[in-house]
């Protein structure tokens, strides 16, 4: 059998033939990153290897790079039939740029995590809801710890609160790792269908939560073993790859979650490193696809006490909806896909130094540029790609269908953007920087984006007897959904025109929520009736969501 050398990790194994490079370097160890789980989509998974070793692959070549280029090949398209080696680019991405707060309503502190002090003993004992779980030397009452995080499809947000009285005592960000291997819900889901692969998604995100658990520990000059409860936020398939269960009944009709929150499971379950007996809180799920993210958005926002219409959007590669009435909570889900986040675009990048966060092109056709880090731009991130768009709609460069064309208009401005208009790979671009640009196929990942969440938003509208002028406020939550701006949001339409005015960002209200779960214990049973009164609704099954989303689809 074949052995496949991977360099700088300098790890060998040994695979069968027709194992294709991807598959070796998982069995290996060794990271490749691949968000679009091999499907031959995203091209981010690129390898390169010395021009002997190409004649000894089989490389399908209806990968986005046509095949071998230059001895670069797509790992997930080459299949392996002698020995090679292969150089791995090391994942460099810096400077991750996440919101980590987010609305939230004031609450008073009274947490599930109690201590009473022994004198005679000299210990403290730590009760969870009035039971003991452990003990701890001394008098410990002045200090009580939580942690909250929200396990995002592609980042990691974590906090640490003081439950005594709600104080942040520290945060952090970091990407969730198993965005490397698959970028959506439905990727990660077919990913952990085997228990290895199920496995890898739940070592990947708790050694990372544990990583992030240390560097706030050390800020804020406490232990780990300090840290007695977590409240861990996130969609229901996270929180299924969080405790280990198997995902898949979340892909296959009739989409029921096996994992319904609303519990306590122990930390050493899932290899949580929090105090000895501490306890990890999962909020209640909605649906197979409106989670504990949402749930814990629902609570920061006060969404079920609001009166009038309320449209609440979290918008990422799953956009969830929630549509309130006077108490009255409907919920549902879009698969957007991945373009938001920057993935599945030629250029696209996370929200990383390098990468274009604002766009704008000036009244004389230059283009204003805002890039993460004030360094050379390298890619576009989620942001940028939809203020992108967006100028370029306005500036005729795009039409309504999405096609990229030159301006028809007169005028320097015009001729200018003309001359960004290049021909790549058989189809149009637009030129904005050195090697970057978005192609037409970018531009057709926007349209699908985009006309998902806006065919769910008519969809819920009309189901619930609610025009989009009778909308009070539209709440757009989510790291993601802070640094989009509401012009870009109406003149691509991924919002009703009539929501202009009314619609404000929220932030990270998964983990505000979470957090407000941590400090007062009874707010769990009141989200858990919450929960119970919202009604999910599966628009995708709707007869009239094709025709809806065609529709939507068009700028």
């Amino acid at each position: 059998m074949p052995v496949v050398s991977f360099l700088p990790d300098q790890r060998r194994i040994e695979i069968p033939n027709g194992t294709t490079i991807l598959e070796a370097s998982r069995r290996a160890g060794v990271l490749i990153e691949a968000p679009c789980n091999g499907a031959g989509h995203c091209a981010k998974c690129l390898v390169h290897l010395a021009v002997d070793d190409l004649a000894h692959l089989l490389v399908h070549l209806d990968a986005p790079t046509d095949g071998i280029s230059n001895g670069a090949v797509l790992a997930c398209h080459a299949e392996v039939y002698d020995d090679v080696t292969v150089n791995v680019a090391p994942h460099t991405e810096t400077g991750l740029r996440v919101l980590s707060s987010g609305a939230a309503v004031g609450v008073t502190a009274d947490p599930f995590i109690t201590k009473r002090y022994d004198c005679t003993t000299n210990r403290t004992s730590i009760l969870a809801g009035g039971n003991l779980i452990s003990t701890e030397a001394g008098d410990t009452t002045g200090s009580t710890i939580g942690l909250v995080v929200d396990i995002g499809t592609t980042t990691l947000v974590a906090a640490l609160v003081d439950l005594l009285n709600g104080r942040t005592l520290a945060s952090s960000t970091a990407l969730n790792p198993q965005s490397l291997h698959a970028q959506d819900i439905l990727s990660r889901i077919r990913f952990a269908g085997s228990p290895e692969g199920l496995r890898s998604m739940q070592r990947d995100v708790v050694e990372e939560i544990n990583r992030l658990l240390v560097t706030l520990t050390e800020t804020a000059g406490i232990a780990t073993a300090d840290v007695h409860e977590a409240v861990l936020s996130g969609n229901t398939c996270m929180l299924h790859l969080l405790a280990g269960v198997d995902p898949t009944p979340l892909g296959k009709h009739p989409f029921l979650p096996s994992i319904r929150g609303g519990r306590h499971i122990a930390a050493t379950d899932i290899g949580l490193n929090i105090s000895p007996g501490g306890l990890a809180y999962l909020p209640p799920v909605i649906s197979a696809y409106v989670g504990a993210d949402i749930s814990s958005g629902i609570l920061a926002t006060d969404l079920a006490a609001l009166t009038g219409s309320t449209l609440f959007i979290d918008i990422g590669t799953n956009g969830e909806l929630v549509l309130a009435e006077n108490g009255r909570l409907v919920a549902s889900a879009t698969a957007a896909g991945p373009a938001f986040e920057g993935m599945n675009i030629s250029c696209g990048m996370r929200a990383a130094v390098g990468a274009i966060e604002r766009f704008s092109i000036l009244t004389d056709g230059e283009l204003e540029i805002g890039v993460i880090g004030d360094v050379t731009p390298t890619g576009i991130c989620g942001s940028g790609l939809m203020d992108l768009v967006s100028e370029l709609l306005e500036h005729g460069v795009i039409g309504a269908s999405g096609r990229l064309a030159v301006p028809r208009s007169e005028g320097d401005t015009h001729q200018k953007l003309a001359a960004r208009i290049i021909r790549i790979d058989g189809g149009s671009a637009f030129h904005i920087h050195e090697h970057v640009l978005i192609s037409q196929k970018d531009i057709r990942q926007v349209q699908l984006a985009k006309g998902a969440i806006r065919a769910g938003i008519e969809l819920l509208l009309r189901k619930a007897g609610i025009s989009a002028d009778n909308l009070d406020r539209v709440l757009i939550a989510g790291s993601f959904g802070y640094h989009l701006r509401e012009r870009s949001l109406l003149t691509l339409r991924l919002l009703p025109p009539e929501t202009s005015g009314k619609i404000s960002f929220v932030g990270n209200t998964s983990r505000s929520g979470g957090e407000m779960l941590l400090v007062n214990r009874q707010l769990r049973e009141q989200l858990a009736g919450i929960v119970s009164r919202v009604i999910p609704m599966d628009l995708a099954s709707d007869p009239d969501f094709e025709r809806t989303f065609i529709e939507a689809m068009k700028f």
